[in-house]
């Protein structure tokens, strides 16, 4: 993967943690992340850089969501 690709990916995924804490109030604790001081605007930093923060930022995401998933209510499907 090119770094351009890298870095619109971690905009993609910035994003998506962005929503989800606006419009359906999860809240992430995202401290890995945020350790990094890796930004998609931080056009800069290296191709590994990049890589290593996307990395992290979708492990992060993907745990806060199945976290998420199971303190929530599970609905059966069920036929009327």
């Amino acid at each position: 993967m090119k770094k351009q690709e890298l870095i619109h990916l971690h905009g993609l995924l910035a994003e998506v943690s962005n929503d989800l804490a606006t419009y359906h109030d999860v809240t992430f604790e995202l401290a890995d992340y945020e350790s990094l001081g890796v930004r998609p605007t931080s056009i800069h930093r290296s191709k590994t850089d990049h890589k290593a923060a996307v990395s992290t930022l979708a492990d992060e995401l993907t745990e806060e969501l199945e976290a998420v998933a199971t303190e929530t209510e599970q609905v059966t499907a069920t036929a009327d």
